[in-house]
């Protein structure tokens, strides 16, 4: 299936979760955040959030500065 990723695509298997999408991605495990169509997902929720096709992902990376 494909889906957006910060507005590239990306293909993935069917039924995959967000915890893979971030697998996929190597996301480091703090200090990232993770919307799915504009909604937040809490990364509690993470391994049983479904993907979609089509559904539009935004990864938030924290920075250090001011």
């Amino acid at each position: 299936m494909r889906i957006k990723v910060n507005n590239k695509e990306m293909e993935l298997p069917e039924a995959s979760s967000l915890q893979q999408v971030a697998d996929t991605l190597a996301l480091p495990a703090r200090g990232v955040a993770m919307a799915v169509n504009n909604r937040m997902v809490p990364r509690a929720e993470w391994t049983t959030h479904i993907v979609h096709e089509n559904d539009s992902l935004v990864v938030i990376k924290a920075a250090c500065g001011g």
